[in-house]
């Protein structure tokens, strides 16, 4: 197996800058998650690590190995990706052990390891199928058992769910980590699905506009976002957030919506950091749906109020969109809870888990 360090990775395509500046490290063993949007980097980064592109500076290492001028069948690298891209005219069990055909390994040997690597992903039954009467489920199981067989140090898997039906996915994701945890491989995962990296990675790297904004466990992404764009970024539904301005009144600190006019009381440690970091261009507040609490009338608890604007019942619970002044905040609440369209309501917030950003450089303040 193997650790991956990235130190000041940047990939150029001519004029445009793909990735930039890029230090990370991934331990042996461990699960992590290359998130963000289209065109974000993380599909570069990943054919950095494996040898299909390479860098315009920076350095990547294996085990403090420089893979540099490694070429890339010689990195000990498994690759799966998006389109399975197996062969039609082979049956399952011959599409997974080509790897090892290739290498030289003897038939008894390939059997063994074929069907070593089939019952981990429940293909047993399969294994003398055409993999061309496969659905695209089970052609996507063979692919990553085609890399699965040759034993990577690393393997590295772009977004190969996406083109999978959403309880499959959701079935593959609990498969995948399962494995993972099994065969110990250091993985990486390109994603810009939330949930899939939250779900699967022991970290996890979010990315925008080819650089990384920050690398952590899902709870330190969630809980602890260190900007507003890894903030809005994780998270569904996504934070809520208002522009406010900081005052302070009579020796107590306050924070006060722009064009609405709604308040909120800071402690004596909030107030401190805001007096040395108020920004010019104002205060970003934050705060997750699950924080909010509705009331039909205003309590000693409320400190918001609004108008119900839209109702969502999801089952499990119901999203309420409420207009505050000039904001639209999403409020998480229990499934019996659907007040009407058009009802005042009232807002307690849970403000421990206010989070603060600068609006000049959208950054947190603690």
């Amino acid at each position: 197996m193997a650790s991956i360090r990235l130190e000041h990775l940047r990939k150029e395509f001519g004029p445009v800058v793909a990735v930039e500046d890029l230090s990370l490290e991934i331990k042996d063993g461990e699960f992590a998650a290359l998130l963000g949007p289209s065109g974000c980097g993380k599909t570069t980064t990943m054919n950095m690590i494996a040898g299909l592109e390479v860098p315009s500076s920076g350095a990547i290492y294996f085990n403090d190995r420089s893979m540099n001028d490694v070429m890339p069948g010689k990195r000990g690298v498994g690759f799966v990706f998006q389109n399975y891209a197996i062969f039609t005219h082979m049956s399952v069990a011959e599409n997974m052990g080509f790897g090892l055909k290739i290498a030289g390994k003897t038939k008894d040997e390939i059997a063994g390891e074929v069907r070593k690597v089939a019952e981990l992903l429940q293909l047993t039954h399969m294994l003398d199928w055409n993999a061309g009467r496969l659905s695209i489920n089970d052609m996507q199981k063979v692919a990553l058992g085609r890399s699965m067989i040759m034993n990577p140090g690393i393997f590295l898997l772009d977004e190969p769910f996406s083109n999978l039906d959403a309880a499959f996915r959701a079935y593959m994701r609990a498969e995948l980590k399962s494995i993972q945890r099994r065969l110990k491989q250091t993985m990486i995962y390109v994603t810009h699905d939330q949930v899939e990296a939250m779900s699967m990675a022991d970290k996890i790297a979010v990315m925008y506009c080819g650089q990384l904004y920050q690398f952590g466990t899902p709870e330190e992404v969630y809980n602890q976002p260190l900007n507003a764009f890894v903030a809005r970024f994780i998270g569904s539904p996504n934070m809520n957030f208002i522009t406010g301005d900081f005052l302070v009144e009579d020796g107590k600190g306050v924070l006060v919506q722009r064009d609405g006019g709604a308040r909120l009381p800071v402690n004596g440690q909030r107030q401190q950091l805001l007096e040395v970091n108020s920004a010019k261009a104002g205060l970003i507040l934050g705060i997750r749906p699950e924080h909010m609490h509705l009331f039909a009338e205003a309590t000693p608890e409320t400190l918001w109020n609004g108008t119900v604007y839209a109702v969502e019942p999801l089952g499990p619970k119901t999203i309420v969109h409420v207009q505050v002044g000039q904001d639209m905040v999403q409020v998480s609440s229990p499934p019996a809870h659907r007040p009407r369209v058009g009802a005042p309501q009232w807002i307690a917030l849970d403000l421990q888990y206010l989070h603060i950003f600068d609006g000049d450089t959208k950054k947190v303040i603690r």
